[in-house]
């Protein structure tokens, strides 16, 4: 008889689940069995996970037998067919991909944020946010439980591993290749350099890119449509004022934002500093005349949204800029997957 919920990890041998074992293993311990699927050529490998090596087995319907939890960091398309099928066999569906954020009987939960709304899963799928959203959402959530926000806009400076793992690979290539040379010094150079450009649509060495996602309606991108609707869906907010331009930027792995939010109510920049400092899930980091703020580097590998230069507005009361990081694969995926599926666990009696 078990005395904790099973948890599936589905996904387990891919980047965002290879993180998700770390912070399991680094984690409260609030599960009992943990069963690792993955698809058929990954069948039979081991992993280490709460100091135990696990065998991963086969994605089938068979494998959510008595799964209380199935955790996905799959593809959109592999998570639009199987977390139905995990519903069904009664394990509730946490899901990393972008299948089900915009449906409307989906929650689309930032424990820190909204962790009320696990509840209300009628197709017993819970999703998880875009990296991008994740990356500044639990920021913009304090200050708008006392500030009460009004318009967003955003510009983001997204890692190569946004892109997955085809993304980093192609940077580290990109950057042996102009090493040594003089890459940005005579216009060209790139061209005459780097030959592939991997998944983006320009050399992405010693340069940004103006461009993530897909083009969409009105010239926005993928990417940019994301943190409009999933802003406004996750605040609760459906006429939230949202206008981002997403960029990709020459960093391995933390995702970038700058931020300017109008609120409702007046900014006292000494009082909103103090209230991120208690907020949970956030790191402030902001000191400007020691020149001390968050960069990707400071931020790799931790949990916590970082924010820095905050600034009120010289022309308007009610506006406040700053700057956040966020590792896109730990609170930007894995880790809010992971809080999410921890709200879930209490629901469970033994």
């Amino acid at each position: 008889m078990k005395t904790k919920p099973t948890l599936a990890v589905v996904g387990a041998t891919g980047a965002v689940g290879t993180v998700m074992l770390d912070i399991l293993t680094n984690r409260e311990d609030v599960w009992g069995e943990i069963r690792l699927i993955a698809s058929a050529r990954s069948a039979g490998k081991q992993l280490m996970v709460r100091g135990r090596l696990e065998t991963v087995i086969e994605l089938t319907t068979e494998s959510f037998e008595d799964v209380d939890v199935a955790m996905f960091d799959v593809p959109d398309e592999v998570s639009a067919i199987w977390a139905p099928i995990a519903a069904s066999k009664g394990a509730i569906a946490v899901d990393n991909s972008g299948a089900f954020r915009m449906d409307p009987e989906v929650p689309l939960v930032v424990p820190e944020v909204n962790a009320d709304q696990v509840k209300n899963r009628p197709k017993g799928i819970i999703s998880n946010p875009n990296c991008t959203t994740l990356s500044m959402i639990v920021v913009i959530g304090a200050l708008h439980q006392k500030y009460g926000v009004e318009e967003l806009v955003v510009s983001s400076y997204q890692a190569a591993s946004g892109a997955g793992q085809s993304g980093i690979d192609s940077l580290r290539e990109q950057m042996q290749l102009v090493a040594g040379t003089e890459v940005g010094s005579v216009a060209g150079d790139h061209k005459n350099v780097i030959k592939d450009h991997g998944p983006f649509p320009a050399s992405l060495a010693l340069n940004v890119i103006p461009w993530a996602g897909s083009l969409k309606e009105d010239g926005y991108t993928s990417e940019e449509l994301k943190v409009r609707k999933e802003s406004q869906k996750i605040l609760g907010l459906p006429n939230l004022k949202v206008i981002a331009t997403c960029v990709r930027v020459p960093v391995i792995t933390t995702h970038s934002l700058t931020v300017v939010a109008r609120f409702k109510n007046k900014i006292d920049i000494d009082a909103a500093r103090d209230l991120l400092r208690k907020s949970p899930g956030v790191t402030v980091l902001d000191d400007p005349s020691n020149k001390v703020f968050p960069t990707p580097a400071d931020v790799v590998g931790t949990d916590d949204t970082w924010v820095g230069r905050l600034r009120a507005s010289m022309d308007d009361e009610n506006t406040l800029t700053f700057f956040v990081c966020g590792d896109n694969l730990r609170k930007g995926a894995a880790l809010n997957t992971a809080q999410i599926a921890e709200v879930v666990a209490k629901e469970f009696k033994f």
